[in-house]
């Protein structure tokens, strides 16, 4: 593998290039659409809503990046807040929110001289932060949501199925999808694995080399690991960058005293770790949950199943419209009903328990406790987590002690940004608070997913709002027929310019 050891990089500045930080399932889908691939409308479907298909169907000569995305987007409405995310979503899975299961309205055609150079950096293999995850848990999506233009992922897959949950996929299939859509789209030559990036900044305007014209240039510094460990350092120049990388960088705290004991953690692998080493059994003193949403329930599951008992501490009351239990379907979801349903049945009452014990009460108004070693705390807060292993519980009315064995906080993930001035926290909705995927995300203009204050850099994914992969594909659709439109105006739309590759 000679080019690994040697560093994969160019030094020479090119102006039309793009970079995008991160190779997760946003990073390919825009490499997918800035490497000439092209949606049509396909004229031998039909989509159910008549008034997106007559529109469509007034321009479906051209492709769909060189269309008007927020005529298009107008009057759609799905879960996200972006208009172009819902309509990709609804160009490629029709009506998908209601059950069905039409095909794509897209056809994809191929351009070459319509591409646009661009690297995209990721530290691992394509496929993100799937490669990281548990290799057993069914994804929250469905498998065909999870799939990305062009390539069926039932066809990728085997067609497995296994029961009503079939169609979602666990997180090895996913992350196996995404490297072999990247091979067999031929993306390889896009991507530089293994990579680094430590500071984005923007240079002052300088006299591109390939035009007349002054434009501000972006510089991407990192380095490359390759092989023996060794760190080759790179330097990169781009008229355009594109963060894309999601928010599993850096777990939200609880910020109380404790937090840094060694038995407290903040990711569900450490979770996996313990139980797969035996370190907690059923006599084991409880494990402390803290949090409602998919982790929580993830961690959940995975300690009632090994039979150990679990404290479930959360801030919310359980018919709170805002957990996410309430937006998933029962028959695809049965897991996660399940602890919803203990979540409301399984909750701890002020009644003493056992002096000897200190186990906690669970009440059931279930016919039958689903798993007798787990109690709900709902509507209360961690105060403090201390050295003799206990934990402090604050409810409505009252402090509650526990032993426990392990605690995990699962409240959320933050992006880590620090390879931008101030962490990129200028970029936010809110420029006073850091950028946070559900308070603060980073704001862009709707239809180019451009950032406000910052002309030149992009973000999709996660960092705008988008956590599901069915959604994060609308950045994609967003960014590229923006850099199409500019090239084009600017005459300058490429014929299969590449990245030249030095030593």
């Amino acid at each position: 593998n000679n080019r690994m050891n040697k560093s994969f990089f160019p030094r020479s500045v090119s102006v039309s290039v793009s970079v995008g930080v991160s190779n997760g399932p946003s990073g390919i889908c825009l490499s997918y659409l800035l490497s000439g691939y092209k949606p049509y409308l396909d004229t031998a479907t039909v989509h159910p809503n008549p008034i997106l298909y007559s529109k469509l169907q007034e321009t479906k000569h051209l492709p769909i990046t060189e269309q008007d995305l927020e005529y298009l987007s107008e009057g759609l409405e799905g879960r996200s807040r972006n208009p172009v995310a819902v309509l990709f979503d609804t160009l490629l899975h029709p009506n998908a929110d209601f059950g069905y299961e039409f095909p794509p309205v897209l056809q994809w055609r191929r351009d070459k001289q319509q591409h646009i150079p661009h690297l995209v950096l990721g530290r691992a293999t394509p496929g993100g932060a799937w490669h990281a995850m548990e290799g057993s848990m069914l994804t929250i999506s469905l498998g065909i949501w999870m799939e990305l233009p062009g390539v069926n992922y039932r066809d990728l897959t085997n067609g497995k199925r296994r029961d009503v949950t079939s169609d979602r996929a666990t997180p090895e299939e996913i992350s196996s999808y995404y490297r072999n859509y990247v091979k067999l789209k031929g993306l390889q030559k896009n991507f530089a694995d293994n990579t680094y990036v430590t500071s984005v900044q923007k240079l002052c305007r300088v006299e591109s080399l390939n035009s007349g014209g002054g434009g501000a240039l972006w510089e991407v510094r990192g380095y490359q690991q390759v092989q023996n460990d060794t760190h080759v350092p790179f330097s990169l120049f781009a008229e355009n960058v594109v963060l894309a990388t999601g928010a599993s960088d850096s777990p939200v705290r609880l910020g109380v005293e404790g937090e840094d004991l060694p038995f407290v953690f903040h990711s569900i692998s450490d979770l996996g770790v313990a139980v797969s080493r035996r370190k907690l059994d059923m006599n084991s003193d409880p494990v402390l949950i803290v949090g409602a949403g998919l982790c929580a329930a993830d961690a959940v599951l995975c300690v009632c199943n090994s039979n150990i008992r679990v404290l479930h501490v959360f801030r919310k009351n359980v018919d709170d419209s805002d957990l996410i239990f309430k937006q998933l379907p029962k028959t695809l979801y049965p897991e996660y009903h399940k602890v919803y349903n203990m979540m409301c049945s399984q909750t701890h009452t002020n009644v003493a328990p056992s002096s000897a014990s200190n186990r906690p009460q669970p009440v059931s108004i279930a016919s039958s406790v689903l798993f007798p070693d787990y109690t709900s705390f709902p509507e209360h807060c961690v105060v403090s987590l201390q050295s003799d292993m206990k934990c402090l519980l604050q409810g409505n009315n009252s402090l509650k002690a526990f032993k426990i064995s392990m605690a995990l906080v699962l409240i959320g993930t933050n992006p880590n940004l620090f390879f931008l001035k101030g962490q990129g926290q200028y970029l936010g909705q809110d420029p006073t608070k850091p950028v946070s995927c559900k308070q603060n995300p980073i704001d862009i203009h709707p239809y180019t997913f451009e950032c406000t204050k910052e002309p030149g850099l992009f973000a999709m994914g996660p960092l705008v709002g988008d956590n599901f992969v069915r959604f994060l594909k609308g950045g994609a659709l967003g960014i590229a027929s923006c850099l199409l439109k500019r090239l084009k105006k600017k005459g300058k739309l490429i014929s299969n310019g590449e990245f030249r590759l030095t030593s």
